[in-house]
């Protein structure tokens, strides 16, 4: 498979959505109004270290407005700035399948009904895919297509339990082959520079996925941001933040390591300025991303294969 997708080196998720739909589709992301089982006591209490007070859904709609209303809102927003025709309906802040599975049928059909919608895409927790979820998201795609996003961010045990994850590796694997059985597309969500992991741990992790019935990657890299457990470890005892170029470098290599039919849906990451700690170079986005490509572009990782794999 080639190693050139519109001009990039990457399988990018734009690149991925215009030769599926034949346009550029942009997302919404909304909030269901749901919390997480590592949060309210089933598993346990405030969250995975890193996550915020939103679980993660910053950038998420108003919780406080029906799906159509979010949605509608969504849309005007982005057709302030360009013609748009075609949307994600992204349920993004914390578990968004922890919930009873009628309210979940409905919210989600609330979704996808909408005309202009294209792909339902569901954040949620490996361990939050019970049988009737599971159902819920089969027949949902045989409607329109379903994403389902699970964050493993890395498979090493000790730090799965200092970012307090609550769940084990087997239990991931399980979760997607299930999706799999479903018919429904798997990314994962992966965290470089987690504390104490290094470089060929990363890529550990990067080896494993690659070798997973996954069809998207996450990239990111973690932010620490006020409020948040990390935050307090890491005012205490300060741990290694990558500047731009590292981390460029490090992700150069783990996408050369990748499937080339993996699509790419994120290179990095942008907290919110008003809660972000650390790398604070990273609220510079259209730098850092101009960066990767210039360095994707002009790097020998490349040289003398197709894809590491």
């Amino acid at each position: 498979m080639s190693r050139t997708w519109d001009g990039r080196r990457y399988y990018s998720l734009d690149s991925y959505l215009k030769q599926t739909f034949g346009e550029k589709v942009y997302k919404i992301t909304l909030n269901g109004g749901m919390s997480c089982p590592n949060r309210d006591g089933h598993i346990g209490r405030g969250g995975c270290i890193f996550c915020s007070a939103n679980g993660s859904g910053d950038f998420a709609g108003d919780a406080s407005l029906s799906i159509t209303e979010q949605i509608e809102t969504g849309k005007e927003d982005l057709l302030k700035k360009r013609p748009v025709h075609s949307y994600i309906a992204y349920f993004q802040a914390f578990t968004n399948t922890y919930a009873p599975v009628e309210y979940l049928e409905k919210i989600f059909l609330e979704a996808i009904r909408d005309p202009d919608v294209k792909v339902l895409s569901v954040a949620t927790r490996p361990d939050c895919l019970g049988e009737g979820v599971l159902e819920l998201l089969k027949r949902l795609n045989q409607i329109k297509p379903v994403w389902v996003e699970l964050g493993l961010q890395t498979i090493h045990p000790k730090t799965a339990r200092f970012i307090r994850r609550g769940y084990n590796l087997d239990v991931f694997d399980q979760a997607v082959r299930r999706l799999r059985q479903i018919g429904v597309t798997v990314i994962v969500h992966m965290i470089l520079y987690l504390p104490g992991e290094t470089d060929n741990m990363m890529l550990d992790t990067l080896d494993y996925l690659n070798q997973s019935d996954i069809q998207g990657i996450k990239l990111q890299l973690l932010h620490i941001l006020k409020g948040t457990d990390l935050a307090q470890v890491y005012a205490d005892t300060p741990f290694h933040i990558p500047d731009m170029e590292e981390y460029v470098h490090m992700l150069g290599t783990c996408i050369a390591r990748l499937r080339p039919d993996m699509v790419i849906h994120r290179l990095t990451g942008d907290g919110p300025k008003d809660l972000l700690i650390a790398p604070l170079w990273t609220g510079a986005k259209r730098t850092v991303l101009n960066r990767i490509h210039q360095y994707l572009k002009e790097s020998d990782i490349w040289q003398g294969k197709e894809y590491h794999g």
